[in-house]
């Protein structure tokens, strides 16, 4: 009948999805993404569906709905096996993204195997030199530095930088992630001065390409004032953390557990300027980010023991006039 609008095929929907998840609409792709994969089923589009539900976990991961985003990846792996193949790029995929989301939940040892069998699957389909396979070894190289094993993580970290920077040019804002992320294992491994340089190139390259409020920015901004923490520098320090909260709580919410971690960092630098209950503050919030996102990560013990060293100290005395 003339005048009628048609539904949405999946791939319509799927496109439309990913529009929203882009924008950061995390509610408004949920939905397009449950409806996808709902239609895909309807429709026997299986890969759609599978598609859609790898999609719909990330996204729960990106907005700190962890539980919710472990469950899917758990359904969604065999599916993808199952319609894919096993040593498909498909199952690469979920393997990369789940191992994500299990260093931001502190399951270390699984995030490592997920990401070793992406890698396996990508470099036989691709080779050495394709973007896919950069994004593995600087998730790799990521996990390392989150388990403070910076010598194993240094080498991944480079080896996606040489390879990004070959097929997108030097300037190009995915490079200056793999910068930010080697120069976080160059610092631990003793190098602050060569570390400080390529976060300051790094956070050149993203505020150039994305304006000040950016995901990106607030990593690079973080990883900068920790580095300047380390060094002795406190007033830097704090400046770069406080935008750096700043930053995400604008552009994820304030809710996000991924704030957790410069929430902690901040709380131990309010401790070293004698000033306890900023701290106090800073690790009673990373304590309900993580503990409502995930209980067993390890920062949440570290946010705990940091509060109550907080409670601990002196209230510092009052300014003379």
């Amino acid at each position: 009948m003339s005048g009628e609008s048609r539904p949405a095929g999946a791939a319509e929907l799927l496109r439309h999805a990913r529009e929203r998840c882009a924008a950061r609409a995390f509610e408004e792709a949920e939905r397009a993404f449950r409806a996808t994969a709902g239609q895909a089923r309807r429709q026997g589009q299986d890969a759609l569906r599978v598609h859609a539900q790898c999609e719909l976990a990330s996204a729960w991961r990106m907005c700190g709905r962890y539980r919710r985003a472990g469950l899917l990846f758990t359904l969604t792996l065999p599916a993808a096996e199952r319609v894919f193949g096993p040593e498909s790029v498909e199952v690469a995929k979920v393997c990369n993204e789940w191992g994500v989301l299990g260093k931001y939940t502190g399951r270390f040892q699984q995030a490592e195997a997920l990401y070793r069998r992406a890698l396996a699957i990508l470099e036989a389909a691709h080779g050495g030199e394709h973007e896919d396979v950069a994004s593995v070894c600087h998730n790799l190289g990521g996990l390392a530095h989150a388990r403070g094993d910076h010598e194993a993580g240094e080498p991944w970290a480079r080896r996606a930088v040489e390879v990004r920077a070959r097929l997108l040019g030097e300037r190009h804002p995915r490079v200056a992630a793999d910068l930010a992320a080697w120069a976080a294992l160059v610092e631990g491994r003793g190098r602050p001065d060569e570390a400080e340089a390529l976060l300051r190139r790094a956070l050149a390259v993203f505020e150039a390409a994305y304006g000040p409020e950016h995901h990106d920015v607030a990593a690079a901004l973080h990883n900068l004032a920790a580095l300047r923490h380390r060094r002795g520098d406190l007033d830097d320090a704090l400046a770069h953390y406080i935008r750096a909260l700043a930053v995400k709580d604008a552009v994820l919410g304030p809710g996000h557990p991924e704030s957790a971690v410069t929430l902690i960092n901040l709380g131990a630098l309010y401790r070293a300027r004698r000033q306890p209950g900023e701290a106090h503050t800073c690790y009673s919030r990373a304590v309900e980010l993580l503990g409502r996102a995930a209980p067993d990560h390890p920062h949440l013990a570290a946010a705990r023991r940091g509060r109550e060293a907080a409670r601990a100290l002196p209230a510092p005395p009052p300014n003379e006039k």
